[in-house]
């Protein structure tokens, strides 16, 4: 399983599987939430690699890639992701994010327009309220403490639902105790409340409007999935809600997902 570097500190892990279909097949390039790795996609690597060449990535401070002391930022990673995909010689690819991950696509989209042919949001890290972004300082200041990992723990019970299979949440819990505390606290800070963060209203809106691919995005809340609608002016965009999934919606519905997926990358 190769690693890359991509800059003089930073080597990223990642896995490529199957071959794809051509020009007109871009690679999927699969990238996980936070807290999580690339293991996050053994649910689908399988399913999708059968048609397209598939890349799974761990993003900086996750998985088996570098940990850097500072930097683990979504707008750090998307760099290196544009950087990995340089060193692999692809030009362009269908950008697949959850969660944090969805914030780091969509910055790709948005500062490397031409390398993303299209998008793939799940339940994707933006387009909070202020209502609820008022609790997140609390939770950094948690993240930084000395119980960092059960701060984290506690912050993870919201990415479930009393139908998330056992075996996710088990899955997830022994992640985030291996992460490193710092990495967790800067990845969080800066996906909200961190200066050039677009994960609150009204920056997720500023963000969205400058995203210029198709996208299909797949959210959990009906509310946010109505927002997120009537942002997307592209042809061939699309959203749909399952409502009452967990966060991690196409961990606990994979083979919908990839019926889904597949269908929407068909139908463009």
């Amino acid at each position: 399983m190769p690693h890359a570097e991509v800059s003089p500190t930073i080597r990223l892990f990642y896995t490529d599987d199957g071959s794809g279909g051509g020009p007109d097949d871009p690679p999927l390039l699969l990238v996980h939430g936070w807290g999580a790795d690339s293991h996050q996609w053994s649910w689908h690597i399988d399913a999708l690699a059968a048609r397209h060449r598939v890349l799974a990535v761990d993003l900086r401070g996750h998985g088996y890639s570098s940990v850097p002391e500072t930097g683990n930022t979504p707008r750090a990673m998307a760099e290196d992701l544009d950087v990995l995909l340089d060193r692999l010689d692809v030009p362009e690819v269908i950008a697949v994010g959850h969660s944090m991950g969805g914030q780091v696509v969509s910055i790709l989209a948005v500062e490397h327009p031409g390398r993303v042919r299209a998008l793939v949001t799940l339940d994707p890290g933006y387009g909070m309220t202020q209502d609820l972004a008022g609790s997140f300082p609390e939770m950094i200041a948690g993240l930084r403490g000395e119980h960092a990992h059960a701060v984290a723990e506690e912050i993870d019970r919201w990415c479930t639902t009393s139908a998330t299979p056992a075996v996710i949440r088990r899955w997830h819990k022994r992640r985030l105790y291996g992460m490193p505390p710092h990495v967790l606290a800067e990845a969080f800070e800066a996906m909200f409340t961190a200066p050039g963060a677009i994960g609150v209203l009204p920056a997720s809106d500023d963000h969205l409007a400058r995203r210029n691919c198709p996208a299909l995005s797949i959210w959990a809340d009906p509310g946010r999935a109505a927002w997120e609608e009537g942002l997307l002016k592209q042809p061939g965009s699309k959203v749909v809600c399952w409502e009452g999934s967990g966060h991690r919606l196409h961990e606990e519905r994979p083979a919908e997902f990839v019926r889904l997926l597949e269908g929407w990358l068909r139908g463009r």
